[in-house]
């Protein structure tokens, strides 16, 4: 029993059973050696969609990785993560904006998808730039939701013409089921509870 055993026959179990984990773990890391630029989603009705993947944008920097962003709809939002990249890592990470607003704000399709069709056009030519090594695309399912872009040709660009190394991460609730079929990595947030519901707005440093 756990209450006859001393704090050294605690210590022993628990070094011996991070031991084997170790082990374990060492050999299934052994087998993975395999280097791919991934396609990457991010879906869900939870918040951190676009939060995850600015994330991901840091950490490029960090590593000298230069990147790009292609920001689709949240055009006219001053958030805090588009002030960052262009005032302090401009160098570092491009960062163009393509939308305009949210599709019940702007009210007009035909801009909306212009708006759209111009962003895909940017980010075909930084997927395609030999310097760039990772593309956020922050809210391009919502464009593809909405038939602004053809999924067919997004899903056959990324799979066909996206160079081996470079990375890709696409962002936004309703994530096609082709988007999903053709990616490596696809992570589903959850909504369980958000202030909004209970009346409290988009706050700077936490949704802006």
């Amino acid at each position: 029993m756990t209450d006859d055993l001393t704090a050294d026959d605690i210590t022993a179990r628990h070094n011996e059973k991070m031991r084997k984990i170790k082990a374990a773990r060492d050999k299934l890391m052994a087998t993975k050696t395999e280097e791919k630029g991934l396609i990457m989603v991010h879906t869900g009705s939870g918040k951190g969609k676009s939060s995850s993947g600015f994330g991901m944008i840091m950490r490029c920097i960090g590593h000298g990785m230069p990147a790009a962003v292609v920001q689709f709809i949240k055009g006219n939002w001053e958030t805090g993560e588009k002030t960052l990249l262009r005032e302090r890592f401009a160098d570092e990470v491009r960062f163009f904006v393509s939308g305009e607003g949210f599709t019940w704000e702007t009210q007009d399709r035909d801009r909306d998808v212009a708006a759209a069709q111009n962003g895909w056009r940017i980010a075909k030519e930084q997927i395609l730039d030999p310097e760039i090594q990772f593309v956020l695309l922050d809210e391009i399912n919502i464009a593809l939701r909405y038939d602004y872009l053809d999924i067919d040709e997004v899903v056959d660009f990324l799979l066909t013409q996206k160079p081996p190394m470079t990375h890709v991460c696409l962002t936004g609730r309703n994530a096609k089921p082709e988007l999903i079929e053709a990616a490596d990595l696809v992570t589903e947030m959850t909504l369980i509870k958000h202030p909004f519901k209970d009346g409290v707005k988009a706050q700077k440093g936490v949704e802006l």
